[in-house]
């Protein structure tokens, strides 16, 4: 994993050793605690350490809270179902009593995420820490966020602007293998598609009927992405074949040649998908980070020094 630390970054896997030497235990034990209480959280934390890092990198402004003057990333549209903010707190907390002032919350966030998806059963890695937290969260930096209804291409061609290739793409949205949607966000495929369908044709018709039946239950309504919302498995690109992505952005990636043949080596080799999942979210994990005097150590996450 190291060879994907470059040495402008000021990261370093070791990099709380001296000052903060159980940074990571404190954390891990964290996330543990909560996720044993709501397993659901798994899919937040990864969610929302995507969120952070595709809005002027990862340095935790998505955490900052909205002022008088100033509406923050987390009250953008997009960020509105974004949860488990408390779990960063906790364990921002917990490293202020042991270590002030050393952890970062966009650290804390991507070990966090991390953590996630080992507990739901996903591969376990180490990430380059090091990070420092950024001093902007406002809500207009968010139009950055790609949104559910893009199709392949159009995917690519977001993720290519910050360095991803296609693959990294499709990698990256298997993350949607823990969680859900709510209906707001897929309802567009359900009537009046296009000027041609009523139903979004990449949709299988059994499937069709099970979001129609989940958006009874009105815009807020969850439908998980695949048949184990907690587990980090492949499961995700299997549903794909099936024609049972939950999200445009989902099925688009098998519906389209360019990404399909990806798609398919995942969903037969769950042991490939946990090896490029890993990698391309360490990468992710590098966006735009903040180092030295371009960041803070916030004291608390949700309030910039």
């Amino acid at each position: 994993m190291n060879m994907m630390v470059k040495s402008g970054y000021g990261l370093s896997m070791n990099y709380y050793m001296m000052a903060c030497p159980f940074a990571d235990m404190v954390i891990r034990n964290t996330v543990n605690k909560a996720l044993q209480s709501d397993p659901t959280l798994a899919a937040a934390l990864v969610r929302m350490h995507f969120h952070d890092c595709f809005v002027e990198g990862c340095d935790g402004s998505v955490l900052i809270d909205s002022t008088k003057d100033n509406t923050a990333e987390k009250d953008s549209p997009a960020n509105l179902s974004l949860r488990g903010y408390e779990i960063i707190d906790a364990a921002k907390d917990a490293l202020e009593r042991q270590c002030p002032g050393v952890v970062s919350c966009a650290d804390i966030l991507a070990m966090a995420a991390r953590d996630a998806v080992f507990f739901a059963g996903g591969p376990f890695y180490d990430l380059p820490k090091g990070r420092k937290d950024g001093r902007r969260s406002k809500i207009e930096d968010t139009i950055n966020l790609p949104p559910p209804t893009l199709n392949s291409s159009e995917l690519i061609t977001m993720f290519g602007k910050r360095g991803f290739t296609a693959q990294e793409m499709v990698v990256l949205s298997g993350g949607h293998t823990l969680g859900m949607a709510r209906c707001s966000s897929f309802k567009s495929r359900l009537t009046n598609f296009d000027s041609t369908h009523d139903v979004d044709p990449n949709l299988d018709t059994q499937f069709a009927r099970t979001l129609l039946k989940t958006c009874s239950g009105g815009d807020k309504a969850e439908q998980p992405f695949d048949s184990s919302r907690n587990s980090f498995d492949n499961d995700y690109f299997n549903a794909l074949q099936r024609k049972a992505g939950v999200l445009v952005s989902d099925q688009t990636l098998f519906a389209s040649a360019m990404t399909r043949g990806m798609v398919n080596a995942y969903a037969t080799n769950q042991a490939m998908f946990f090896f490029d999942f890993q990698r391309a979210f360490v990468k992710m994990g590098l966006m735009d980070v903040k180092e030295g005097s371009k960041g803070e150590v916030r004291n608390t996450c949700r309030i910039i020094n």
